[in-house]
């Protein structure tokens, strides 16, 4: 495995968010000393906070699996999770709402999912649901250590028994091809395979390794952080703190000095050169790339779709819904050709809403609700639509409509507080093709053919976070801060 060469006591790490603040985690618990600069008031990065008239958002990721991924750079200096976060399993994880008005809970307690399933499909779509869970635990055992968790220097790097083992399950395959496999029914594919949006492409295109997802949504376990995804990067962020990592917020970079091949420091935007033997970088990867680092050759990539999200502080309360909730539309393969082909809004939108108000009252004022309403559209690359006229406020009202002809009685008239973020929006915060979700997951854009987490030419430079491998998610940047900081350290493979 290559790794950083000459010194590397001093590590200057640019961004707080999640991979940054692990990856500083690590590095700290192996002796080095280090400095995060972070522009935000506030560590996150995409998992943000926006506080508005008593109402707390949530402005990233909402949904949070695989807990023992947190734990791990906490461990690295001494800490235990729970020492640091209060973690409710989510229990039904999901609730599905179909066209045709019928309703699944999705439940990680795979017997009560089995029945659950048989209720509402019945018992033969249940059997097909044990054999996937069979299939989906083994994939993520076999993906973890291989493919998942470990750094990458060339395609070669692929060639374990693990793959031939991968092969054999048809991992490679296409996933909509392999859950058909297990199910029949639209409701039960649907659900376990919308999942691959995460991963930027459509589950017809998306390879079934992909499946680990659902594994990890579904049968893992969902968790709600008491005072929302928001206390991640703050238990990160002082748990850093009182390792002897110093996090300096309100402090801009904007290029990264370099001599000799070598990184020597970071320069911030009111002059300051702060020295480095080692540069990690958490900004979105071709953001740094064009931002921060000399002029260099870099491979463009194709993005994930995006989003709009509206963040929703409401009087109406809903006694039926569950903290997730997804609403599908009536098409499936003709929505993500709309959003990922044609570069068009959704016909028939198919949304994720978010109560956490319902776990946590502390997010909104008394007697109040906080909701996260997320449509997937294209990104700015795809996409010829204008986020910076009025359609953003057109679309926030249709997609409300829509939520109101869902079973949402009168939502839009209980709205207080109301927030769009657009592509626009996220392009404006750092990240290319104005979409939260990075490089998509297609063939060559994963595992060792995702962009590098080792500057090709500058020795010393590092990159952390969704952009890089192993990818796009909460578990997969976690284990990318992990992954950069075993380029400095030579602690992994």
């Amino acid at each position: 495995m290559r790794k950083v060469s000459g010194p590397t006591d001093r590590v200057v790490v640019v961004g707080a968010g999640l991979g940054g603040l692990a990856a500083a985690l690590h590095l700290a618990g192996s002796g080095r000393q280090v400095t995060v600069l972070e522009r935000e008031p506030v560590p996150g990065g995409r998992a943000g906070r926006l506080s508005v008239d008593g109402y707390e958002f949530d402005t990233g990721p909402t949904v949070l699996t695989m807990p023992d991924l947190i734990a791990e750079p906490l461990a690295a200096v001494g800490e235990e999770l729970t020492d640091w976060l209060d973690l409710a399993p989510v229990d039904p994880a999901y609730r599905a709402y179909y066209p045709d008005g019928s309703t699944l809970d999705v439940i990680t307690d795979t017997a009560r999912m089995a029945a659950e399933i048989s209720r509402v499909c019945g018992p033969r779509e249940a059997d097909g649901y044990l054999r996937f869970v069979d299939f989906a635990r083994d994939l993520w055992q076999l993906e973890r250590t291989d493919f998942i968790d470990r750094n990458f220097d060339s395609p070669r790097d692929l060639l374990t028994a693990n793959l031939l083992r991968l092969l054999s399950t048809g991992a490679f395959r296409r996933l909509q091809t392999k859950i058909n496999q297990f199910f029949t029914d639209p409701r039960t594919r649907r659900i376990f395979s919308f999942q691959a949006m995460y991963a930027g492409l459509a589950p017809h295109d998306a390879l079934a390794i992909y499946a680990v997802i659902a594994y990890l949504d579904s049968v893992a376990g969902v968790y709600y952080p008491r005072g929302g995804m928001h206390a991640v990067p703050r238990a990160l962020a002082g748990a850093a703190e009182k390792h002897g990592v110093q996090i300096r917020y309100g402090t801009t970079v904007t290029r990264v000095e370099t001599s000799a091949g070598r990184a020597s420091a970071v320069i911030t935007a009111d002059g300051e050169r702060v020295p480095a033997d080692v540069v990690v970088l958490n900004p979105d990867l071709p953001v740094a790339y064009r931002d921060l680092l000399p002029a260099a050759r870099y491979r463009r990539l194709r993005h994930s779709p995006s989003c709009v999200v509206l963040h929703i502080g409401s009087r109406q309360p809903y006694s039926k819904i569950a903290h997730h909730n997804i609403h599908f539309g009536r098409p499936w393969k003709g929505t993500f050709d709309e959003i990922i082909k044609r570069g068009e809004l959704m016909s028939d939108p198919s949304l994720l809403v978010t109560n956490p108000s319902r776990a946590d009252p502390s997010v909104a004022p008394a007697g109040r609700q906080t909701y996260y309403v997320l449509a997937p559209v294209p990104n700015l690359d795809r996409g010829r639509l204008d986020w910076r006229g009025d359609l953003p406020t057109r679309y926030a009202d249709e997609l409300m409509r829509t939520l109101e002809a869902r079973g949402y009685r009168d939502f839009r008239a209980g709205v207080e507080v109301s927030r769009v973020v657009t592509p626009a929006d996220w392009a404006d915060q750092g990240m290319a093709a104005g979409t939260p979700f990075a490089a998509a997951h297609s063939l060559f854009q994963t595992g060792p053919f995702r962009p590098n987490n080792l500057h090709p030419t500058l020795s010393n430079v590092v990159f952390v976070g969704s952009g890089t491998q192993p990818g796009v998610g909460v578990p997969m940047v976690l284990i990318s801060g992990k992954l950069a900081a075993g380029r400095v350290t030579g602690g992994t493979r």
